[in-house]
């Protein structure tokens, strides 16, 4: 490895918060193997939130703006602003690439490079970034983390205890209904019938609480479910860290929160349709544990590593089923309830946590 970089710029500028959370190794790696340094990010809102306190980081920014151009703009501004001797960039439109190419800064411009379908997205970064003498192999071990602060931490254990009985027969485990898009969506059918199979084997249900889609959380669900408080990107990070610290789970699409939460420290059950769980998937990359669920693994119109191409990616319309996408009704719920149970049994809880491991008698069914 060279002298280290003392101005480093990030651009992730794909949209998704998973994108971002993704990344977080590669960030995190840059700025070890470069101490000392100014280590910009520019990504967009509201996944900027993340980055903001972390020790890694030294500025976050974003587009002005949400127009036309204005993620290139943003780009040139953050160059004119000061002008990176490193840039990173997972953000292939709008000529960025060639803008930050253009500023003399060494450049890594295609995080991608052909990559395998059975090699999971963040990996791909961090590998790529090795090969190019940015990182040591050790960095290639990395996953993502969101860093918490004290008080932080503080305001997800309150919030999570007051939405949990004081003595409960299972662990918690959070429900992420909503997925960002339609194709991802995992029927409301399924969701209510894993919800009452948790309720009857002790487990306190939680969803998150996001206006203005409450309404259509409690068509899912019956009271059985209770609602996060309504909180940002971190204070939700905050929240599954409590749920993780109570060796609870967090099931969900493949979606950012999903993402946020393995982040935070929870185990998570991934349900992967569309998207390829060899590729998406959070699988070993998640040290409380995980299981990807892959719906529907035969299907002749998927398409690992241009999903974006496939025929069902932006209408939902599935080539297989007029119900919708086939993939993830695909998806069993006892599968579900076999992950979670395993992920819970495998998850201990720290000492001097609300709960208690009593046997429930939905163990002898």
């Amino acid at each position: 490895m060279r002298e280290p970089y003392r101005e480093i710029l990030v651009v992730d500028l794909l949209g998704g918060i998973g994108d971002l959370v993704m990344l977080l190794p590669s960030v995190h790696g840059l700025a070890r193997r470069n101490p000392g340094a100014s280590l910009r990010v520019l990504t967009h809102e509201p996944g900027a939130a993340l980055l903001r306190g972390d020790p890694a980081v030294t500025r976050v920014l974003t587009p002005r703006h949400g127009g036309a151009g204005a993620e290139r703009e943003a780009v040139a501004e953050a160059l004119a602003a000061r002008r990176p001797d490193l840039a990173v960039t997972t953000t292939r439109y709008d000529g960025i690439p060639d803008l930050l190419a253009a500023s003399g800064a060494r450049c890594v411009t295609d995080l991608w490079r052909r990559p395998p379908p059975d090699q999971p997205v963040g990996e791909r970064y961090l590998r790529i970034l090795l090969a190019e003498g940015l990182l040591r192999p050790e960095d290639a071990l990395a996953r993502p983390a969101v860093r918490l602060t004290p008080a932080e931490i503080a305001y997800g254990e309150s919030a999570l205890a007051r939405r949990l009985p004081a003595v409960t027969a299972r662990p918690p485990v959070v429900l992420i209904t909503d997925a960002g898009m339609d194709v991802k969506r995992w029927p409301a059918g399924h969701w209510r019938e894993l919800a009452a199979l948790l309720a009857l084997r002790g487990h306190p249900l939680l969803t998150p609480d996001a206006p203005p889609k409450r309404g259509a959380v409690d068509a899912v669900f019956g009271p059985e479910v209770a609602a996060l408080p309504r909180c940002g990107l971190r204070g939700l990070a905050a929240c599954f860290a409590a749920v993780a610290r109570r060796g609870g789970v967090v099931v969900g699409g493949d979606t950012g929160p999903l993402r946020l939460a393995a982040a935070a420290g929870a185990a998570t059950v991934g349900l992967f349709g569309p998207t390829w769980a060899g590729r998406y998937g959070i699988g070993a990359g998640n040290g409380a544990g995980s299981a990807d669920l892959q719906g529907l693994p035969g299907c002749p119109h998927r398409r690992p590593t241009v999903i974006t191409e496939q025929p069902c990616w932006w209408t939902a319309e599935c080539p297989l089923s007029p119900a919708g996408p086939a993939c993830m009704a695909d998806i069993p719920v006892a599968s579900v309830v076999r992950a979670v149970t395993r992920l819970c049994a495998a998850s201990p809880r720290l000492p001097g946590l609300p709960g208690s491991s009593a046997r429930h008698p939905a163990d002898d069914r």
